[in-house]
């Protein structure tokens, strides 16, 4: 069997101008990375601006396991299967996080015979974009200490310094660490510590940014501290917000590629789901919404997480209409769920498939909640048995149909792309969020603590009821929120598999995310730096002579 990285490499791939061209985008709208890789101007929406809509189809999973669902496969090969049946579709995904590409999870392109390409670039440096807000992040680290050090005009109080550094890779030695050692020339000694560039705010307000200007605004309105009379400091009281912006000036541009089979696909922003927003830029799906019939967008991680926020906030911020959600599920993480121990996913077990669908389940119902058609795609593996898929179709709660992108491309989900057209076609979405606007950060955090985690009683902390009045005090008390929290569980605690219910959920702390519009409130022990796992990706990952990358999955 060929690795992932073989097949990319055996695909014929037309010139990124042509896929452009296709689109109806101009040569001159393009800035080439090469034959395969471009960015369109982001200002090219404007000339589309009376043109209707595609259709948006949100692809969001169950809870992950170590077993995997495949939905970024699944994403790739619903667009490619669109096209197959005759439908306009462009799939958009985030960018891959170097640190988990050489850390636990390992490449972020799809996978099989439903891969967006050139993988190996898209995998690491692609065009410079995480680069970028990882550059643009520490510049505001070093405006910061080098304002404290010249006389501290704005009396930022040093222990209330809340903006870390950032870094694109899993560093776990980075989570706390001392600043400002070897003498006064070097600044004032202080607690710090480093964040994945995916968590930092700076990524967060690029992937919602309409514009340039949009952006240098939510730059400007990033709190980085407090002053000693405990008024906010931001990056506008810096005067940074220009020369930030200025960096992120090309990654505001989306990332035009294709897939394997040359569906168009923009590749853009990098934000993760368990601890931002976790969905691509808003400009590169509004764009593919006006150049396409259909656009396949992907939330991070499960429904709680990714499509949660997606629906509750990201859809509202940029005016988005989702016109129906396709839950991914895999028999083998169905059977990690149900009980079965990671050794034994291989081996049929229809009574552990059936114990581990209350998990579907919740992410169903939970989804239908806001309106939109669900549609769930059992993405096969070659392990699965006859009747362990009858068991997940039988007593699934939405319509659920067999996905084989991975070893077919679009010839293997043509039935799930049939059943999204006729979803969409037949049943009128009636997307709405289900946390309104206008109420306070605790009753935002109670809706969704119990309509989507299933949670019982909500703690706070003391450290969040502190932390909580300041935010309220300064005017964001009824802003919306972002609950970072584990993946691997509908609760806070990720030792809690399937669908736990009633349990006590902790929140811990809060953090203000002005510039990207919410607060983002911590539960659990969710940690904004991850570290590499005892045996990471990075240790199958080679070069020969030729220049020829081995090992990247």
């Amino acid at each position: 069997m060929l690795s992932d990285i073989e097949i990319a490499q055996q695909a014929k791939l037309k010139n990124i101008r042509e896929i452009a061209n296709e689109l109806g985008i101009k040569e001159d709208e393009l800035k080439l990375y090469g034959k395969y890789i471009a960015k369109v101007n982001h200002r090219t929406i404007k000339n589309y601006e009376d043109k209707p809509n595609g259709k948006l189809i949100l692809v969001t999973a169950i809870t992950p396991t170590p077993a995997g669902e495949g939905k970024t496969t699944t994403s790739i090969g619903l667009s490619m299967g669109l096209n197959r049946i005759g439908k306009k579709s462009i799939v958009t995904l985030r960018e891959p996080s170097l640190g988990p590409v050489f850390g636990v999870k390992g490449g972020a392109a799809g996978g099989g015979y439903s891969q967006v390409l050139p993988m190996e670039d898209i995998n690491l440096h692609f065009t410079g974009d995480i680069h970028a807000v990882t550059t643009a992040h520490n510049l505001i680290s070093a405006m910061i200490d080098a304002h404290v050090n010249h006389g501290n005009e704005l009396g930022i109080d040093t222990r209330k310094i809340y903006w870390k550094r950032a870094m694109d890779m899993n560093d776990r030695a980075l989570r706390q660490i001392i600043v400002g050692l070897g003498g006064s020339a070097n600044g004032y000694p202080r607690e710090d510590g480093f964040m994945i560039t995916a968590a930092s705010e700076v990524m967060a307000a690029l992937c919602l940014s309409k514009d340039i200007l949009d952006l240098k605004r939510r730059i400007g309105e990033i709190v980085v501290a407090q002053s000693e009379t405990k008024g906010l400091i931001r990056v506008r009281d810096l005067k940074a917000e220009g020369s930030v912006a200025a960096l992120l000036k090309d990654a505001m541009d989306p990332n035009l590629v294709q897939t394997i089979e040359n569906t168009p696909a923009f590749v853009h922003g990098g934000p993760f789901a368990n601890i931002a927003h976790g969905t691509n830029t808003l400009v590169a799906t509004k764009l593919a919404l006006k150049l396409s019939d259909y656009v396949v967008t992907e939330a991070g991680f499960a429904a709680d997480l990714g499509a949660e926020k997606f629906l509750d906030f990201v859809a509202p911020t940029g005016n988005l209409f989702v016109d129906a959600v396709v839950l991914v599920a895999s028999i083998r993480a169905l059977k990690y769920h149900g009980g079965a121990q990671k050794d034994s996913l291989a081996q049929e077990n229809v009574d552990a498939v059936i114990k581990g669908m209350d998990n579907l389940k919740v992410h169903v119902e939970n989804l239908q909640k806001y309106g939109t058609p669900v549609v769930v795609a059992l993405n096969r593996f070659a392990s699965d048995t006859d009747a362990e898929i009858e068991a997940v179709i039988e007593n699934c709660p939405a319509k659920c149909v067999l996905n084989e992108a991975f070893a077919k491309g679009s010839e293997g989900a043509i039935d799930l792309a049939q059943a999204v057209v006729d979803t969409t076609e037949n049943i009128k979405s009636n997307y709405q969020p289900i946390v309104p606007v206008d109420l306070s950060i605790e009753q935002k955090i109670n809706i969704i603590a119990k309509e989507i985690y299933r949670a019982g009683k909500i703690i706070y902390t003391d450290t969040a009821k502190s932390k909580l009045s300041m935010l309220k005090k300064n005017g964001y008390g009824n802003h919306p929120v972002i609950i970072a929290k584990t993946q691997n569980s509908l609760s806070d605690d990720p030792k809690k598999l399937n669908a736990p219910s009633g349990y006590e959920f902790t929140i811990r702390d809060f953090q203000i995310s002005a510039g990207a519009g919410f607060v983002v409130a911590l539960a659990g022990e969710i940690m904004l730096m991850p570290g590499l796992p005892k045996v990471p990706a990075a240790v199958n990952i080679d070069i020969d002579e030729d220049g020829e990358i081995t090992g990247l999955f």
